[in-house]
């Protein structure tokens, strides 16, 4: 995937060394919103951007998923992904953030959509999943908007800043997602 639409307005596409600037100042503007769940968000600098963007390039060169800035009229609002594949088993997750201002929309649900589709019909995996914090009630909704199972909780399985966060782990099956 090098790019796909989602709509008229909102674009995935493979995140390139030249969105460092861009994404820093949305993360950057979102820093607040970002940290409660994120905790990379808290200490971002522009260099910490440049090597994420060296680590998703890395992580596509070694057919290992890849990152995706989300595009909506012509701006950078959130990055979109897979965390490493595992492809013995036919599985991974999926990881996402988004600007405050863009929430709300069905962007992430639409972003999410073709990730799975991507995962299940390109990559023939067999299983995708999407941990959320437990009181990240948005990211939860995701998940459970697109027919996810919890099948969990992890407890204190992140640390932010000072404080642990137990994660509700969704999973989706690829004969679950065709049989939708």
């Amino acid at each position: 995937m090098l790019a796909q639409r989602l709509d008229d307005r909102r674009t995935l596409r493979l995140i390139e060394h030249s969105d460092a600037p861009e994404l820093y100042d949305v993360v950057l503007a979102n820093r607040e919103h970002l940290a409660a769940w994120m905790p990379w968000a808290a200490g971002q600098t522009l260099d910490g951007m440049v090597a994420f963007i060296d680590a998703s390039r890395k992580q596509l060169a070694a057919n290992q998923g890849f990152q995706a800035a989300i595009i909506q009229d012509a701006k950078i609002v959130g990055v979109i992904g897979y965390d490493r594949v595992n492809w013995q088993n036919r599985s991974t997750s999926v990881g996402y953030w988004l600007a405050e201002s863009a929430q709300g929309h069905g962007t992430i649900t639409a972003a999410t959509t073709t990730l799975v589709d991507h995962a299940f019909d390109r990559w023939k995996l067999n299983r995708l999943d999407i941990r959320a914090g437990v009181e990240n009630h948005r990211s939860r909704a995701v998940a459970e908007r697109l027919g996810f199972k919890l099948e969990g909780v992890l407890r204190e399985a992140e640390r932010i800043g000072d404080r642990y966060v137990d994660h509700a782990v969704y999973a989706m099956l690829a004969r679950d997602w065709r049989a939708r």
